[in-house]
């Protein structure tokens, strides 16, 4: 029998996808205990402002999330928090969102689910695109204010009396696809009770989603680097045959292709973008290929540059120097634009087409495209 093995970069995206389960428990940050007062804190928020406890004082209730970016539990409720923030508006509850996380502390292996990572600029991003109708604070440089409060997971919600003591701790419903109704609804009950002058029927739940990603997990980053970079990198010839084949992709994975020169220009300048997205991806329903077009005289080129990148994908080289064949079996669309390179593609299992672009490509678009199509999406 054949031993098998597991690179690092895979038992980090197996032991992220553990503690993406995990419950509320003690450990080494601590959680707020009900009854506690609510700690002070000065962050900065996505739209310029600097926010306080005190920015909130005329609330008789404050709801504060731990959320973030890259969580695809934390994504699942992002328009739950917005309808809560909405619904409970003008009955004197506010809500206040922050992002603990370190992004020096996320690999790309653990943005499989996402197009952001959790940098302040990426969560400006977030915030326009879904329209936050509450502060969105970025506690990532230093997270104090998680070590104060010690949110377990993304999301975690803390909810605070007009003495800015705990009431309730713990998650928003317990169905966490949006597609399905919460049989649950924790925190709306537990804003109910306290707006009734009640203490919370329930004070505690169990909180699921992402772990926090503290600081001291940067180290994982470089020791993930150094297992990428011993992955074997090699590229194989194939004809027009062939690739008609990729493009019908008879797989049940999403494929990112991308025709490419190793000559230079925005080929080998876009072409670690794709190394990260394939990196970030490869773990779900998602094949990154890669087909050099310099032809068969250049593979030694080509194969050089690939290892250098790091490219551990599916690589091929097209066995005939005529592009024209290339740009028939590829998309007459690219013909049409004169099979100008690099031409890069995402392609359904059935072969429609979802993505074409020629040239540069914007790997912010390439990344939403991918998360938003239905074979990979944002949520488990």
């Amino acid at each position: 029998m054949k031993k098998s093995t597991i690179s690092f970069a895979a038992f980090v995206l197996l032991l992220c996808g553990l503690i993406c389960s995990f419950k509320l428990s003690p450990g080494d940050h601590p959680t707020l205990a009900i009854g506690a007062k609510a700690p002070d804190f000065s962050l900065s928020g996505v739209d310029g402002k600097t926010y306080t406890l005190s920015s909130f004082k005329n609330s008789p209730i404050l709801v504060v999330v731990f959320t973030c970016n890259h969580c695809p539990t934390a994504q699942a409720y992002e328009e739950r928090v917005i309808r809560i923030a909405a619904d409970y508006k003008n009955k004197g509850v506010a809500v206040v969102a922050i992002m603990p996380n370190d992004p020096q502390a996320i690999n790309l292996d653990e943005l499989g689910y996402t197009d952001m990572s959790d940098s302040f600029d990426e969560m400006k991003l977030r915030a326009k695109q879904k329209n936050f109708n509450f502060p969105y604070l970025y506690d990532g440089a230093t997270q104090s204010v998680a070590h104060a409060y010690g949110p377990i997971a993304t999301p975690h919600v803390f909810i605070f009396d007009q003495d800015r003591k705990l009431c309730y701790s713990g998650r928003i419903d317990d169905v966490e696809k949006p597609s399905k109704t919460p049989h649950i609804q924790d925190t709306r009950n537990a804003l109910n009770d306290l707006l009734t002058h009640k203490k919370p029927t329930v004070a505690t739940t169990k909180v699921f989603g992402c772990s926090i990603k503290w600081a001291e997990k940067e180290d994982w980053k470089q020791r993930a680097r150094d297992d990428w970079a011993k992955e074997p990198v090699k590229m194989d010839k194939i004809d027009a045959d062939g690739v008609k084949q990729l493009m019908k992709n008879k797989s049940d994975s999403l494929r990112l292709i991308i025709v490419w020169s190793a000559a230079g220009g925005a080929s080998t300048a876009d072409f670690g973008k794709f190394v990260d997205m394939n990196r970030m991806y490869r773990r779900r329903d998602f094949q990154f290929i890669s087909i050099n077009a310099d032809g068969p005289a250049n593979s030694g080129k080509a194969l050089s540059f690939l290892k250098r990148s790091q490219a551990s994908a599916t690589n091929f080289i097209f066995n005939s120097d005529d592009k024209d064949k290339l740009t028939d079996v590829v998309n007459p669309t690219w013909e049409k634009a004169h099979g100008g390179l690099p031409y890069t593609l995402l392609v359904e299992p059935g072969g429609k087409i979802v993505y074409a672009k020629q040239g540069a490509i914007s790997a912010a678009e390439v990344k939403k495209a991918i998360v938003d199509d239905p074979v990979i999406g944002r949520y488990y």
